[in-house]
Order: C-alpha cells, then sequence, then structure tokens
C-alpha cells in the first residue's frame, strides 16, 4: 500500500460514520465521481479507487470490495513454463453505480461493471455483470431475484416492531431485543 493511500485509509477510519467518510472521499477527488446522499461503511480506500464512480443516494453497507484490478499478470508473467510470447498487462476497469443503490454487507463489485439505478444488492454477493436498473440481485454470482416493484409490494408498510421501540444511536433496547426475540421464536415454532 502506497504511502498516500494508506493515510487517506487512516482518514476514513476517523471519519465518525458514513455519511463524512464519502464526504471525504468526495473533498479529497478520490473516486471518479460521489453522487450527493451517499453513505460508505467501509473504511478502506480501493486501489485505482478513481475508476469508481457512485451516484446519488448510494448506501454501501461494511466489507464491500470494489475490484477494480486483477493481479494474474504478476503469476503469468513470473511463471517458467507456459508459452506467453508478450508479458500480460495488468487488466483494470471501471465500476460505475447509478443512483439510488444499496450495496450489501460482504458484496463484491468485480471491475468492467455498471449497476443501475434503483438497485437493491443482497449481502455476499458477487457481481461479475452488468446489474440492470430497477432490480433486486443476489448471489455468487449475482442475477436478478425479482424488480424492485415486486420488493417493494411485498415489503408494503408492514412494521416489524412498534416505532416507538426503533433503535437509537446504534443501540437496541432491551424492550426491542425482547420483542424481536420473541417475534422470531414464535415465527419459528
Amino acid at each position: 500500500m502506497t504511502p498516500n493511500r494508506l493515510w487517506h485509509t487512516v482518514m476514513l477510519n476517523v471519519q465518525r460514520n458514513g455519511y463524512k467518510r464519502a464526504n471525504y472521499l468526495r473533498e479529497h477527488n478520490l473516486f471518479r465521481h460521489i453522487g450527493e446522499k451517499v453513505y460508505i461503511q467501509g473504511r478502506k480506500l480501493p486501489l485505482y479507487s478513481e475508476l469508481i464512480s457512485l451516484g446519488d443516494n448510494v448506501k454501501i453497507a461494511s466489507r464491500v470490495n470494489f475490484i477494480t484490478h486483477s493481479i494474474i499478470h504478476l503469476m503469468l508473467n513470473s511463471a517458467e513454463n507456459l508459452p506467453i510470447a508478450d508479458k500480460v498487462q495488468e487488466q483494470v476497469g471501471c465500476i460505475e453505480v447509478g443512483d439510488n443503490v444499496f450495496i450489501g454487507a460482504g458484496t463484491t463489485i468485480l471491475s468492467n461493471v455498471r449497476i443501475g439505478s434503483n438497485v437493491i444488492v443482497a449481502a455476499g454477493s458477487m457481481i461479475t455483470k452488468d446489474v440492470p436498473s430497477n432490480s433486486v440481485v443476489g448471489g455468487v454470482p449475482a442475477r436478478v431475484i425479482e424488480s424492485l416493484d415486486v420488493y417493494l409490494e411485498k415489503l408494503g408498510n408492514r412494521e416489524r416492531y412498534p416505532g416507538e421501540l426503533a433503535p437509537k444511536k446504534q443501540s437496541v433496547s432491551h424492550e426491542l431485543a425482547d420483542f424481536l426475540w420473541k417475534q422470531f421464536i414464535e415465527e419459528r415454532n
């Protein structure tokens, strides 16, 4: 890791929340583009971050990996028994994320991928090809699960818990924990 990239990674770690991390990245021009209302939970500056563009209202959960490059060339160029006529170049590519996108925890996004607008990416997904707008995707490799409209229809206005018990300052009350555990157990009996 270069000293400059290390410095920015340290600075991302001292930002108090995901909005401030996005603002830091925007202010230092570390991504190609970062729109408004962007939230980035992760604290590590991706390699070749200038190849990443994020639209407006993008929410990125923890441990999302933006892979803008491959190190396969290192192995191929040092192999003694492979018939390689020329040196293999490092493979690099862009990642573009549209507006109104949620990317779940533990997702990996490979280079040369565009994620459309109005998209939900399920946690743990592997994005290997373009994702169409207005979709919910998940899996390894990720595939379209349903349209965003179908997802929103299923979600409806249901409440999972009483509004007055909502988490506050990244903490749940004992009452909310008890309520959710009771609901969890009842749904499984």
